[in-house]
Parts: structure tokens; sequence; C-alpha cells
């Protein structure tokens, strides 16, 4: 999992953010150089576009306009109308995205690693994957369908990149219609390397129940709250060896939280013990802060 960044001020936390979203914006670019132009693969989202819109004006116009061009020209009313949804810092962080991977693009040349198509595929497809999820530890994103996909989560708690993996196939059998059907599924095998590793490394939405067995609850439960904002369910009993009382502590977080919340528990009681159960369903009222 890609951790958040332990930050404590404003600055520190822009400079992780600026950081994150600079080394995305190289690693978009050295992805579309080193592995998708050699093997002819076509990116997801708005970037897919762009490379689109590139190829149908030079070959069906025989105008020249940059991918780079079209990044900016594509992501840019999207980020104005998402400035008032999904919050202001994540849309400026994500704008200096992709405002940079086009620069990238444009001054940068990557030179090809692979001349196997498979294996353009896997490393391109998981390096992609990976510097979504570096760029949305950071308090932003690559743009385009992913402002949509973090608007939807955040408002439902659910992951979504399933069904961006949805529109990404529509966009690939367009590509596929006009290029060639064998390119656009090594793009498809691509995208599903892709959303997998960001499934995998980005856990926002993901929930983790922590069943906490202590004798000290009111102690747990005091500094828990001052620390988090989930709620507490707590049960009394005694355990079947010691034969001392104890109490059993339910907490529902996020897998982002998870780490923080386990520290805060056992700086309250060090002898505390805590099971970490996946929540695969959860109904109920859940908080979850804010995009900023």
């Amino acid at each position: 999992m890609i951790p958040k960044f332990a930050t404590k001020t404003p600055q520190s936390k822009a400079l992780w953010s600026i950081g994150c979203v600079l080394i995305t914006a190289l690693l978009q670019a050295f992805i579309i150089e080193t592995f998708l132009e050699p093997a002819q693969l076509l990116p997801a989202g708005f970037t897919g576009v762009a490379i689109i819109l590139n190829r149908v004006f030079f070959e069906f116009f025989q105008l020249e306009i940059s991918t780079a061009f079209f990044i900016v020209l594509l992501n840019l009313p999207v980020a104005l109308v998402c400035a008032k949804t999904v919050g202001k810092k994540f849309t400026l962080y994500s704008t200096i995205e992709f405002i940079a991977a086009a620069l990238f693009l444009k001054w940068f040349r990557f030179p090809t690693i692979f001349h196997d198509t498979m294996l353009n595929i896997i490393f391109g497809g998981f390096i992609n994957g990976l510097s979504i999820a570096i760029a949305l530890s950071g308090n932003a994103s690559t743009g385009g369908t992913d402002f949509i996909a973090l608007y939807v989560a955040n408002k439902t708690g659910r992951e979504i990149w399933r069904h961006v993996f949805v529109f990404n196939i529509v966009l690939l059998a367009i590509f596929g219609y006009l290029f060639g059907w064998e390119y656009a599924g090594y793009s498809i095998l691509y995208q599903f390397i892709s959303t997998k590793t960001i499934e995998t490394f980005y856990q926002r939405y993901k929930r983790v129940t922590l069943q906490i067995t202590t004798q000290f609850p009111d102690k747990v439960i005091k500094e828990y709250l001052a620390n988090h904002r989930h709620g507490i369910s707590v049960v009394n009993g005694y355990g079947g060896y010691s034969g001392r009382d104890v109490s059993l502590l339910h907490i529902v977080c996020s897998s982002y939280e998870m780490d923080a919340s386990i520290k805060t528990i056992c700086h309250a009681d060090p002898g505390v013990v805590i099971n970490v159960i996946p929540s695969i369903n959860f109904y109920g009222r859940f908080y979850r802060p804010p995009l900023e």
C-alpha cells in the first residue's frame, strides 16, 4: 500500500503533494514513450483520447497536433468543473500533474526498453497503476476520468475503478475500430493490469474491522476518539484463560487509516490484542475525510 505521508504543517503537506504529482507526471511521460508508443498501445482516460485525436488529425487530415496539447485541452474544462465539487486543492494539484505530464512529453525523450509487446504491457500497466496511486496518495490525480472516479467514490464510499475500466473498454473499442483490433486487445490487457495495481496500492475506500481485546477499555476509547472520528462498539466479558475482566471493542475504519488507528490503540494499552478483519460489506454511517 502506498502510505500517506505523515505531515503536520500545511507547507509540508503541499511539498509532499507537489512531489507526488511531479513524480507521477514524469512517470506518465516515461510510460507513454517507453512502453505505449513502441507497442502501439493506448492508455486510459483523457490521455488515450488525446492520443486518438493526435492520430486521427495526422492520418485523416495530415495535421500534426501534439498529444501534449490535447491532454491539456481535454483536462482543463473538467478541472474547472471539478474545482467546485471535488475540492480546490485536489483540483489544483491534479492540474499541475497533467500540465507537467504534457510538458515532460514535449521536453524529454525516453528510450525504448523492451521490444516485446507483452513485456511492454505488463511493465507499462503496472508502472501506470503505481503512478496513479502515488498521485492519489498526494491528494491529486492524473486528471480526466480520475476526477470523475474520485468524485463518485467520495460521494458513495465505494470504489468505482471497475466502472472506469468499463468506460476505457468502450474507448479502446473505438480505437480498435479505427486502428486495428489486435492493438486494442493489447491495450485492454494493459488497462486491466493498471486497474488492478491501483486497487492493490490505493486503499482509501476499503474498510477493515478492528477487533480489540483490552483490560482498559475507557483509556483506549478516550485516546482513540481524541485522535480519530469513527465510533466504537463495546462488549464486556472475561478472558477464557486468565479469568480477568476484559472488553471487546469493534472499530470500522478505512485501510488508509488502519496503521494510525492501531498505533493510537497500542499507545493507550501496550498489552492490547487486535484482530484485523476485512469488511467486505458495510451498511450505515461512516465518516470519510473529504477530498481537499
